[in-house]
């Protein structure tokens, strides 16, 4: 079984940046196709972005393409979510996801298997 732990969450003002990370224990991490949902309060999870096992297929949320980038170093067993070009609208606690379903087909947006305790971001107007 994966753990996840996530970092990098914080206040920042719109139009700024943040840089998520998320660690994983155990050795099989380039098996599980990651990714990151969030939850605004008073609202549903969504899906933000999801990678492959391998780093080369990537998916995102409507709302963040474009500005949101995931990225992956197996070698770390860490994955990443670049945020840039900060909306109010963004703020919600990120939590990171594993899956070992294969996502070549598309993203899992209804959930994944593994969750981290997420990491608050607050983008302030």
């Amino acid at each position: 079984q994966i753990q996840l732990v996530e970092s990098g969450g914080g206040l920042v003002q719109a139009g700024g940046s943040l840089r998520l990370s998320c660690a994983a224990s155990g050795r099989t991490f380039s098996t599980y196709a990651m990714g990151w949902f969030r939850q605004a309060p008073g609202k549903e999870r969504e899906f933000v972005a999801q990678i492959n096992w391998g780093g080369f297929r990537t998916y995102y949320a409507d709302s963040v393409q474009g500005r949101f980038t995931i990225s992956r170093d197996n070698a770390k067993n860490t994955v990443y979510l670049q945020m840039n070009s900060l909306k109010p609208e963004d703020t919600a606690v990120y939590t990171c996801a594993a899956d070992l379903r294969d996502i070549s087909s598309g993203p899992l947006r209804y959930g994944m298997n593994y969750y981290g305790k997420g990491t608050l971001v607050t983008v302030s107007s």
